[in-house]
C-alpha cells in the first residue's frame, strides 16, 4: 500500500499490510436518532495491521521520536500579577462551598507536627493503671493530651479508650475522653478509701 498526499516529513510513504483471519468476529452497529432503534451494518471479517516498509523503518523511527519529545514539551506559561492584594483569586459572594478564612479555620490547616522519637507501646496493663489514675486527675481528657502525658503511640492509646472510654461528640466536653460509667465507680471507690 502506498499514501497518497502524506508530505509530512518522516513519514513512511510505502506499507506492507498483513491480513489475519484468526480474531473474535466482530459487527457493526447503527442506532438512529429517531426513536433508537439499532440496525446491523455489516460484520468485520478480515483484520488488517499496517506497518512501514523495511526501508522507511528509520523514518518511521524518527518519527515516533519526534512525536514523544513534542508530548514531553511544557506549553503552560506563568504570569505574574502585580498589585491585584488577591482580590481576582476571592471567592465571589454567594459561591457554593465558600471558605471562611478566619483565625479558626487557618489553625485547622496548619499540619500537624510530628515528633522525631519514635514512642514505644507500654505494658497493656501498666497503661490501664495509668489511665485510671489520670482519669482521677481529671474527668475528661482530648486524645492529645492524652498522648504527652503517657508517651504512647496515638494508635495504641486509641485501642485502649475503645475499652475503657466513651468519646464525647456533643456536649461542653466535645472532642474528649470520659470513663465509661463501670469503670468510674471503681474509680471513685478506690479514691475515696
Amino acid at each position: 500500500m502506498e499514501m497518497a498526499g502524506s508530505e509530512a516529513v518522516n513519514m513512511p510513504k510505502t506499507y506492507s499490510l498483513n491480513m489475519f483471519k484468526d480474531f473474535v468476529p466482530m459487527c457493526v452497529f447503527s442506532e438512529t436518532s429517531q426513536g433508537g432503534k439499532v440496525a446491523m451494518e455489516g460484520k468485520v471479517e478480515h483484520k488488517f495491521d499496517m506497518k512501514p516498509h523495511g526501508e522507511n523503518i528509520e523514518e518511521y523511527g524518527k518519527l515516533c521520536r519526534e512525536r514523544t519529545n513534542k508530548s514531553m514539551i511544557k506549553n503552560r506559561q506563568i504570569q505574574v500579577i502585580d498589585n491585584d492584594r488577591g482580590v481576582l483569586m476571592r471567592p465571589m459572594p454567594g459561591m457554593i462551598g465558600l471558605v471562611s478564612s478566619n483565625s479558626k479555620d487557618k489553625k485547622k490547616t496548619q499540619p500537624v507536627k510530628q515528633s522525631d522519637t519514635k514512642r514505644t507501646r507500654r505494658d497493656r496493663g501498666e497503661l490501664e493503671d495509668i489511665m485510671f489514675k489520670l482519669f482521677e486527675r481529671q474527668p475528661n481528657w482530648a486524645l492529645k493530651q492524652l498522648v504527652q502525658e503517657t508517651d504512647q503511640p496515638a494508635q495504641f492509646l486509641k485501642e485502649i479508650l475503645n475499652e475503657l472510654c466513651v468519646y464525647n461528640k456533643r456536649g461542653a466536653n466535645q472532642g474528649t475522653y470520659e470513663l465509661k460509667p463501670e469503670y468510674k465507680k471503681s474509680v471513685e471507690d478506690t479514691s475515696a478509701e
